[in-house]
């Protein structure tokens, strides 16, 4: 597999260590920073779900309280963390396995119009990804976002039942097994089209506004200098794309948020809402415009800290491995 540039290594053509192998590492490295974001963040992502739920405004407070005065605070903060790690975990493995090879393939065929035009050595230096057009960015954030989001879709209802007080479900098992056998197969995949509605333009606005950040951000400390005249030190990949991150995370939620409302509703109740058209309807009828953005700063901070999280972990995993690959391979020659 070529670098095409888009990695800090020296400018090796190809190294020694197999496809296969590379794949396995994304998938190993997606996995670990989906971990490591579920689990710190749960508590943000139990409260959003909660918020969502009541549908009324000003609903944070009186949740977190509810929580903390129960006689286990902290196993209730976390609540889901099983599933939501399973979801997330897996969820960004097969996100970042995919993403990889789509812009990989599209990368290698070299088509002048989804290829980037940037030259900057220094933007380049903090990505494991190659430079793509900002169409490109869009399209394969989407597609890879949609596919790992059907794929785990079970465990996502089970993860949002989980996380509300609605249903009394006192284990995993018991919630799949309520859930097929009151609502069919189908009951695993409620809310599908709402969250696919959701993820695609989330994830491709996500990528493509993550790599113009970086691009920026690379170029405005490139050069800098010290109060004495003298070079700066820079700034690190680590840093610059944990702030892209955080920074990509938070426009995009602000966007992409009403669809999030409307999965959680039909997540929970989906006899009830039946589909994404009624459930905007009952929303706004029964609680108003302001149900669609219900949990909005929880989301979004939660997303900034999440996504800056993981992207920064997979990142910084690909790069040393690259690194170490590339060496290995001078080592052989």
């Amino acid at each position: 597999m070529s670098n095409n540039g888009a990695y800090a290594v020296p400018p090796v053509k190809k190294t020694n260590t197999s496809t296969s192998s590379k794949t396995v590492f994304h998938f190993a490295a997606g996995l670990c920073s989906g971990l490591t974001s579920s689990i710190l963040l749960q508590p943000a992502d139990l409260l959003k779900t909660r918020v969502q739920q009541s549908g009324q405004a000003g609903a944070l407070l009186p949740t977190l309280k509810a929580i903390l005065s129960s006689p286990n605070p902290i196993r209730g903060l976390w609540r889901g963390t099983l599933p939501s790690a399973l979801r997330t975990g897996f969820g960004s493995a097969l996100y970042f396995t995919s993403l990889n090879a789509l812009r990989q393939t599209i990368a290698q065929a070299n088509p002048p119009i989804v290829l980037s035009n940037t030259t900057s050595t220094t933007a380049q230096s903090s990505s494991a990804l190659p430079k793509l057009s900002n169409t490109a960015n869009l399209a394969t954030g989407a597609v890879a976002r949609v596919a790992a989001g059907f794929v785990m879709m079970p465990v996502t209802v089970l993860k949002v039942r989980y996380e509300s007080d609605y249903y009394a479900y006192r284990s995993l098992y018991g919630a799949g097994r309520d859930i097929v056998r009151t609502e069919g197969l189908r009951g695993l995949f409620a809310g599908f089209g709402a969250t696919a509605a959701r993820d695609a333009p989330y994830a491709g606005l996500y990528v493509l506004l993550y790599e113009q950040l970086k691009r920026r951000l690379a170029s405005m400390t490139t050069g800098s200098t010290n109060h004495d005249g003298t070079p700066g030190a820079g700034v690190s990949s680590s840093s610059i794309n944990f702030v892209s991150g955080a920074s990509a995370a938070g426009l995009a939620t602000a966007i992409t948020n009403p669809f999030d409302a409307v999965k959680t509703r039909l997540q929970l109740m989906p006899a009830k809402y039946g589909n994404m058209v009624r459930a905007v309807r009952l929303m706004i009828h029964e609680d108003g415009m302001r149900s669609l953005f219900g949990g909005l700063g929880l989301r979004m901070a939660r997303k900034a800290l999440s996504s800056a999280l993981a992207w920064t972990v997979y990142e910084e995993l690909i790069l040393r491995a690259e690194k170490r690959w590339a060496a290995n391979h001078h080592m052989g020659l």
